[in-house]
């Protein structure tokens, strides 16, 4: 299992089309991706999940990853966070 933390800097936080494409970027993987916040967390191939979590910008999120390509799927991860996030 691997994981990181990220501070949200999208002004908007992660609101429905990031969600979107988070999820889309999520099911490339074999691993189970999941993103926490504030003790709630919401697997990231599903998008109303995602939403649930209310994450603002500023917030931190943990992000962790479970699986067969976990250490592919981190790295990328974490770099789509970096650029979309």
């Amino acid at each position: 299992m691997k994981s990181f933390e990220y501070v949200v800097k999208d002004e908007v936080g992660i609101h429905a089309r990031p969600a979107g494409i988070l999820v889309k970027e999520a099911k490339k993987y074999e691993s189970k991706i999941t993103i926490s916040k504030d003790g709630k967390s919401a697997e990231a191939t599903k998008l109303m999940a995602v939403m649930s979590l209310g994450v603002k910008c500023g917030q931190t999120v943990e992000v962790t990853v479970e699986g067969a390509d976990e250490d592919t799927a981190v790295e990328e991860i974490k770099a789509f966070f970096e650029q979309n996030l």
